[in-house]
C-alpha cells in the first residue's frame, strides 16, 4: 500500500472534520447562555443540575471558592463543579481548578461545565486527573430536556 496516498487521505479527512465542525458551530444560533456573565451562568447551571436530579445544590461564594462554583450531590456521590461561560474553548486551567476544588471540598467527583468545548490538552489532563468534562453539547442536551 502506498503510505503517501494513505497519509494524504487521512489528512484530507481530518481537515474535512475540522471544517464541518467550524461550519456547524458558526451556524449555531447564539443562546441566552452565551450572553450570561459568570455568576449568572453559575446560578443557571445550579438550577439545571437540580432539575436533573442533583440535590443539596449550592453555589459557592464568588472569590476564594478554591476553583469550584457549585457543590452538589446525586445518588450519594458528591460533586464539585467548575463553571465556565466562555467565548472560546476551555483550557487546562479550568480542569486544574476543578481538580484542586474537588480535593479541597472532599468531593468524590470533579467536573467542568461550560457553554463551549474543551481544548485537546484540557481533555488529556482531565483524563489523567479523572475530571468530568461537560461541554456545550452536554449543556444543550440538558437544556433541551427541560423544554
Amino acid at each position: 500500500m502506498n503510505y503517501g496516498i494513505m497519509a494524504a487521505l487521512v489528512s484530507a479527512a481530518a481537515a474535512g472534520v475540522v471544517l464541518l465542525w467550524r461550519y456547524m458551530h458558526a451556524r449555531r444560533k447564539p443562546s441566552r447562555i452565551d450572553e450570561m456573565e459568570g455568576h449568572e451562568f453559575e446560578y443557571f447551571c445550579a438550577e439545571l443540575l437540580q432539575e436533573h436530579g442533583f440535590s443539596d445544590v449550592r453555589v459557592t461564594k464568588g472569590s476564594g471558592d478554591y476553583g469550584v462554583d457549585i457543590l452538589a450531590e446525586k445518588d450519594g456521590v458528591s460533586y464539585a463543579v467548575q463553571c465556565k461561560a466562555y467565548t472560546s474553548p476551555v483550557g487546562v486551567k479550568a480542569v486544574q481548578e476543578a481538580y484542586a476544588g474537588r480535593d479541597y471540598y472532599d468531593c468524590m467527583v470533579g467536573a467542568v461545565l461550560t457553554n463551549q468545548y474543551f481544548t485537546k490538552p484540557a481533555v488529556e489532563v482531565a483524563k489523567k486527573l479523572k475530571i468530568l468534562l461537560w461541554d456545550r453539547g452536554y449543556l444543550d442536551e440538558m437544556m433541551s430536556e427541560r423544554e
